[in-house]
């Protein structure tokens, strides 16, 4: 008897990775800092990702979220990574960028004009809070 329930467990646990890998990877990385080196982190970061599950045939949702400095990645006119970012909205259409409109607002307040975004750019009231509500939706949150 005691061979049949571990069997059946052993069984129960191979359903479950089964049903899991049906469901896409949620991963969503902070970028919070202005500091280059951070910024190229989290694309490094995301391509990595991609690349391991659509290596393994699996798939991965991804999105970046910038708020304070970290909003230099997804502006037009300054950022360091602007370039690469445009690539990976062309190249990878699981990975998307949102931006913090707290932090735009801030930032049309010292500068006196809204700084214009990158195409492609999703702006969400609030980077924290997008970052909390995605959490609570089982996404893995990393802050490289």
């Amino acid at each position: 008897m005691l061979l049949a329930v571990a069997s059946g467990a052993v069984a129960g646990i191979g359903t479950a990775r089964v049903a899991a890998a049906a469901e896409p990877h949620r991963l969503a990385l902070q970028i919070s800092d202005e500091d280059p080196a951070k910024i190229r982190a989290v694309l490094d970061v995301a391509a990595n990702v991609s690349r391991h599950y659509s290596g393994e045939g699996g798939e991965v949702e991804i999105v970046i979220v910038a708020f304070n400095g970290g909003l230099d990645m997804l502006l037009a006119d300054r950022s360091p990574v602007k370039e690469r970012v445009i690539g990976f909205s062309k190249s990878m259409p699981n990975v998307s960028f949102i931006a913090c409109g707290n932090t735009l607002e801030t930032l049309a307040s010292k500068e006196g004009r809204q700084p214009p975004l990158l195409d492609g750019v999703t702006v969400v009231k609030a980077g924290v809070a997008t970052l909390l509500e995605l959490s609570e939706k089982n996404w893995t949150i990393v802050r490289p």
